[in-house]
């Protein structure tokens, strides 16, 4: 069947972003995953997914293999993402065998202790980092989802939401804008119906728009608005901290009228980040640009002569907080990647040791069983 053949045969995705990248994509799979069709995640529970088929909304789940060879979290289908499944016989429920390559995609550390990651969202064109202007805003706190942000490989966008609830909001963008260089950012009110007409160039058919943010910020409160329908449960937050409560429970992908695809995913308390190297230099590119022109390539940015970063510091052109917030981050990222390397190596020796006991009981024959 012919790449634009194809495309028309899967013409009920096209609301769902399905267009001639994916499809060509999908022609480069295996021949096994071809005689499949594919699906978009739109919903993503504990055991089990909603997925959109050519036939319409289908339940799902990954089959045994696919569960088998998954090694992290990650390699798990997430909300966002086109995957190609089977359907079962006679039933709306499917079963998903392979995933396509993600074009961009949202991943945090898990949580706990273990050493693994976890898929926020999956395929973004944007990605909307909100923030409320009441108590809860905290310009160190964004710094960390711009990191996430630009890992992924989505367009970050800023929204500073409740502006209503600010006397003097631009101030705050101001504080914002300096943090964070070359990201849009937007004063919005959904409440007041202020700034949406700010948000039109990112609302386009065919587009998917994740947002993303702590709990309390207006995130169910903004799908509403920019739905223009109550299509999301909202509530309150505490009077005493300005925190939220959760509202979104799970991640789920949402068609608005207007064909753009927006995805809600629940509020996090802490962004844990997970192997973001890049976005840490990019999201604070304006260090990194300073750093270039210190007089020693292995400038501490401490109390080395020459120091262009430092230098900043002083002029006022740079925020000490910020280069903190920098160093801080960095060894973070620095300590988990140490800890991912020593667990790869431990993973590495246990199968190379596991590998001889087989190869020697075989000599032996005791797994001969021809």
């Amino acid at each position: 069947m012919k790449n634009t053949d194809t495309l028309q045969h899967h013409q009920q995705l096209l609301a769902y972003g399905w267009n001639t990248d994916w499809n060509n994509k999908m022609e480069q799979m295996p021949a096994s995953a071809r005689q499949l069709v594919p699906a978009r995640v739109i919903a993503q529970h504990s055991h089990s997914y909603q997925i959109m088929t050519p036939g319409g909304e289908h339940t799902a789940t990954v089959t045994g293999k696919y569960e088998f060879n998954a090694a992290l979290k990650s390699d798990f289908p997430a909300v966002g993402d086109w995957v190609m499944a089977e359907k079962l016989p006679g039933e709306t429920r499917s079963v998903i065998h392979n995933l396509l390559p993600r074009q961009s995609a949202m991943i945090r550390k898990a949580a706990g202790s273990t050493v693994d990651d976890q898929v926020v969202g999956a395929n973004m064109d944007y990605l909307f980092i909100t923030n409320a202007l009441n108590q809860d805003f905290n310009v160190r706190k964004m710094e960390r989802y711009l990191i996430a942000a630009w890992e992924s490989g989505a367009s970050p966008v800023i929204l500073l939401t409740k502006a209503d609830l600010c006397d003097d909001p631009e101030a705050f963008a101001a504080q914002m804008e300096s943090a964070a260089p070359g990201v849009p950012v937007h004063l919005i009110s959904a409440l007041q119906n202020q700034g949406k007409e700010q948000l039109l160039p990112y609302l386009q058919p065919g587009k998917t728009i994740a947002v993303t943010g702590s709990s309390g910020v207006g995130k169910s409160t903004l799908l509403n608005w920019l739905a223009d329908d109550n299509i999301m449960e909202t509530q309150g937050i505490r009077e005493n901290d300005a925190r939220g409560r959760h509202t979104t429970t799970h991640r789920e992908l949402f068609l608005l009228p207007n064909g753009t695809l927006v995805m809600d995913t629940p509020g996090m308390r802490e962004l844990q980040l997970w192997d973001a190297q890049d976005g840490l230099e990019q999201a604070f590119s304006d260090i990194e640009a300073l750093a270039a022109k210190c007089r020693y390539r292995d400038c501490r940015h401490e109390s080395d002569p020459g120091c262009a970063v430092l230098q900043a510091i002083e002029d006022g052109t740079l925020e000490a907080k910020r280069l903190h917030n920098y160093r801080k981050t960095a060894k973070e990222l620095s300590h988990l990647a140490r800890k991912e390397n020593s667990l790869a190596k431990k993973a590495k020796k246990a199968a190379g040791s596991s590998s001889r006991k087989s190869e020697r009981r075989t000599k032996a024959g005791a797994w001969d069983y021809d």
